[in-house]
């Protein structure tokens, strides 16, 4: 029987078979990985992957699919996770996890988020998602597309938007095209702040009121602060700032007191 599509679960089924070759090619996998997909679907992915692939864990959240993926495959190639991608602690899945999926559009924001606390287990990602989104994850300074999510993802990751995907490669098509991005996490050398809770406290008070100078954004803590040692002028706004400059703004601030560890 059908399934049909869940409007709950953002759910639009990837059918083009020229879209799925690309996205494989893309992700290159091998067949010792230890790939996770989130969102495998009616599986679109699931199925090439496992040509290769010794063994493939998927998170699904739909009861029914799930059920379909555990009558089609057999437990000892494929492990499926029937849950929320939101609430799976993806550490806790093993080391050198390649995570790839067909994001739902309705929680791709709070699920890239929720992916930064596994990054040090993670080798890399290949999600489609959103082209607005993506634009923004891979946005730079001074752009209209540079935002919290550009700062907080580059912080962590490196990214590369690699194609567009029409609506028409989905049943039922969304209203918005979408992309594929590659994220591979930083090194353990990588610039880091020296308080993760202090960083995202800072990037989120500055892009808040984005159109403000940020020392009118920031004016609880503007006295704290050494603009000119930071190398940001009086009138720099959020959008014009580096990675590299938030984190020391956010160190700064930290060194003052100002914020908690």
């Amino acid at each position: 029987m059908a399934h049909q599509a869940r409007k709950r679960f953002g759910q639009h089924f990837l059918v083009d078979e020229g879209t799925i070759d690309a996205i494989v090619r893309s992700i290159a996998p091998r067949p010792d990985d230890a790939m996770v997909e989130i969102g495998p679907g009616l599986s679109a992915l699931t199925g090439p992957l496992l040509r290769t692939l010794q063994h493939l864990t998927v998170v699904e959240i739909d009861r029914d699919l799930a059920a379909r993926l555990r009558r089609d495959y057999p437990a000892e190639r494929l492990s499926v996770i029937e849950g929320d991608a939101l609430k799976v602690d993806f550490a806790a899945l093993g080391a050198g996890l390649r995570i790839v999926g067909n994001l739902p559009y309705n929680i791709s924001s709070p699920l890239l988020f929720h992916l930064m606390a596994s990054a040090d287990r993670v080798a890399d990602q290949h999600f489609m998602l959103q082209r607005e989104v993506i634009d923004r994850m891979v946005a730079s300074p001074s752009s209209s597309d540079y935002g919290r999510l550009s700062v907080m993802l580059q912080s962590r990751y490196r990214m590369d938007k690699l194609f567009d995907v029409a609506p028409e490669a989905f049943d039922p098509p969304p209203r918005v095209v979408s992309a594929v991005v590659r994220m591979v996490p930083l090194p353990e050398s990588r610039p880091r702040p020296k308080s993760e809770r202090a960083f995202e406290l800072v990037v989120a008070r500055a892009f808040a009121q984005r159109r403000k100078m940020l020392r009118r954004g920031l004016a609880d803590w503007a006295g704290l602060i050494d603009w000119e040692g930071l190398g940001i002028p009086a009138t720099a706004r959020a959008e014009e700032l580096t990675v590299a400059q938030f984190i020391a703004l956010s160190d700064s601030l930290l060194a003052a007191g100002a914020l908690p560890g």
